[in-house]
C-alpha cells in the first residue's frame, strides 16, 4: 500500500498537507522544513520544485520560487538533497511542479529518480488530461508514483469524475478559479465542496488556495478530507532566521490554538 493510501485509510479526516517551496528560504532549508513540518503536526508534505513560469502560484510562491532559483535549486540539485531522505521523514511526500521543467530533465529519468529516492506522488497543474492519459499515465504508474489532478468550482461533473477514475493518492479542489493566496470568499467554497460531497468520488479530496489559519483549514475539513496550506506558510518563513522554531510556531497556530469555529460548531 503507498503511504499516501495507507496515511488516508488510517487517518480519513483533518488531514494536513503543507506546501514548502524547495530551496527556501535558503539553498540548503529543505531537509530541515521538511523534518520540522512533519515533527509539528503536518500529515503530508507538498515540495514545490521552483520554476520560472509557475502558471498555478500566486506572489507569495513566486517570489519564493524565483528566490530558490537564485539560491541555485534545480531539480538536480533537490534531488541530491533528497538522498536519503527517507531515513528521516516518514509521512507522504508529493513534488509539485510544471511539465516543461520535467521534460528538460527528462520525464521517465525524472519519475525513476523519484521513485528511487521515496517520493510518493506528483502533482503538475499544467498537464493536460489527454496528455496524462496517452503519454505519461503508464510511466507514471510503473514508477509506483501517485498522479494527483486539480478540480476546480468550474469543472464540470463529467470532468471531475473522470479526472477522479485517473487520479490516485487524492483529488486536489481548487477552492476558487484564481492563483494560490488570493483572498477567498469561503461561503462559495461551502457549497462547491458540499457538491463534490455528493459525487461519491473514489479518492479523497483536499482543498487549497486559500487555507490560511485554524479557522479556513476546520472549514475546509467539514466537507472534505483535508486541506492544503502554501502561501500562509511561506509567508511564515519569509523573514525568519531560525526555519524549525518559525514551523513550529505556524503549525501550533493551526492544530492547536482555540478556534471560534471549533467552539462554536463542535
Amino acid at each position: 500500500m503507498s503511504r499516501i493510501k495507507e496515511l488516508f485509510e488510517r487517518k480519513k479526516q483533518n488531514i494536513l498537507n503543507v506546501y514548502c517551496t524547495a530551496g527556501y528560504p535558503r539553498l540548503n532549508s529543505t531537509r530541515e522544513i521538511m523534518k520540522a513540518l512533519q515533527d509539528n503536526g503536518a500529515d503530508l508534505i507538498e515540495l514545490g520544485v521552483p520554476y520560472s513560469d509557475p502558471l498555478a502560484d500566486g506572489p507569495v510562491i513566486q517570489a519564493s520560487g524565483s528566490k530558490a532559483i537564485q539560491n541555485g535549486m534545480t531539480v538536480s540539485v533537490l534531488f541530491q538533497q533528497l538522498k536519503d531522505f527517507r531515513t528521516e521523514i516518514q509521512v507522504p511526500v508529493v513534488l509539485m511542479g510544471y511539465t516543461n521543467q520535467v521534460l528538460q530533465y527528462g520525464f521517465e529519468r525524472f519519475c525513476a529518480d523519484a521513485e528511487k529516492l521515496g517520493i510518493d506522488g506528483l502533482i503538475f497543474p499544467d498537464l493536460p488530461m489527454y496528455e496524462y492519459e496517452n503519454e505519461y499515465k503508464d510511466i507514471i504508474k510503473k514508477h509506483n508514483l501517485d498522479f494527483i489532478f486539480l478540480i476546480t468550482p468550474e469543472t464540470s461533473e463529467e470532468r471531475v469524475k473522470k479526472l477522479d477514475s485517473l487520479s490516485s493518492g487524492f483529488l486536489y479542489a481548487v477552492s476558487s478559479s484564481s492563483t494560490t493566496g488570493k483572498e477567498k470568499d469561503f461561503s462559495v467554497t461551502e457549497k462547491y465542496l458540499q457538491k463534490l460531497q455528493g459525487m461519491n468520488l473514489t479518492n479523497p479530496v483536499l482543498v487549497g488556495f486559500g487555507i490560511k489559519d485554524k479557522q479556513t483549514f476546520e472549514t475546509a475539513c467539514k466537507y472534505a478530507n483535508g486541506a492544503i496550506i502554501g502561501t500562509a506558510y511561506i509567508k511564515a518563513l519569509e523573514n525568519e532566521a531560525d526555519v524549525k522554531e518559525a514551523t513550529k510556531q505556524f503549525l501550533e497556530g493551526i492544530l492547536k490554538s482555540p478556534s471560534l469555529l471549533g467552539e462554536g460548531l463542535g
